[in-house]
């Protein structure tokens, strides 16, 4: 390639970086605010969080549109290749994450004001973690860090560990106090979407070690397996 067509290309790999990290920074803000709406009955916190939303499945189609371009323009190669690739379905995912948070957010007025019993007190904590590996894959995006990718992905166990806690003290408490059973669907529902951030974040992590290294994280039995026959 020509030097104006690699400074070209340049330009438009930094944009694609840039516009995956707005992204991903509105949807981490968006898990952080919803959970804090739901956490204090927060309705205008609420439909700040939904409105926001819309900003990034705008970000998502532009990232598409820039990621199809540079193909069609730029014949890019290799890693070059992978990245863009890659580019393309972590948007896909992160906004995807953004729906999650709009979903929780959309649940608090419908979690009765005084039916907001001692289920809803384990969410702050899940949503927590699923915010950090959030955080973590965007930071691992950004420096292509397979090894931070890893534990990202490593970091799900404990959010499917909250989910299945939660989710038997919810269910708990519903058969001991049936008045409460809409609301504690509605906590259940809260609890199903953080996991959902979770396993999203854990697959973003995945495609930041394939474009970093151009292999996929190997599956936890693998390694054992291979830890066994050392």
């Amino acid at each position: 390639m020509t030097e104006h067509t690699v400074k070209a290309f340049d330009e438009d790999i930094t944009r694609l970086r840039g516009m995956i990290a707005e992204m991903g920074g509105l949807a981490e803000v968006s898990i952080q605010e919803a959970m804090e709406a739901i956490s204090k009955d927060d309705q205008e916190l609420a439909r700040k969080v939904i409105k926001r939303d819309k900003k990034i499945d705008a970000i998502e189609s532009d990232v598409d549109k820039l990621a199809v371009r540079i193909i069609a323009l730029r014949a890019p190669m290799a890693d070059d290749l992978r990245e863009v690739i890659a580019a393309m379905k972590i948007a896909g995912m992160v906004e995807r994450i953004g729906d999650y948070s709009k979903n929780i957010a959309k649940r608090v007025k419908k979690i009765e004001a005084g039916k907001r019993f001692a289920p809803l007190a384990l969410l702050p904590a899940m949503g927590e973690i699923a915010a950090e590996m959030v955080h973590d894959v965007l930071t691992a995006h950004a420096a292509r860090d397979p090894v931070l990718a890893r534990e990202v992905i490593a970091a799900d166990d404990k959010v499917d560990a909250f989910y299945n806690s939660i989710f038997r003290n919810v269910v708990t408490y519903m058969m001991e106090n049936p008045a409460t059973i809409s609301s504690a669907a509605q906590i259940l529902f809260v609890a199903r979407n953080i996991e959902r951030i979770g396993d999203h974040a854990s697959n973003v992590a995945e495609m930041v070690h394939y474009a970093a290294t151009g292999l996929y994280p190997p599956e936890e039995d693998e390694e054992q397996g291979e830890a066994g026959k050392a």
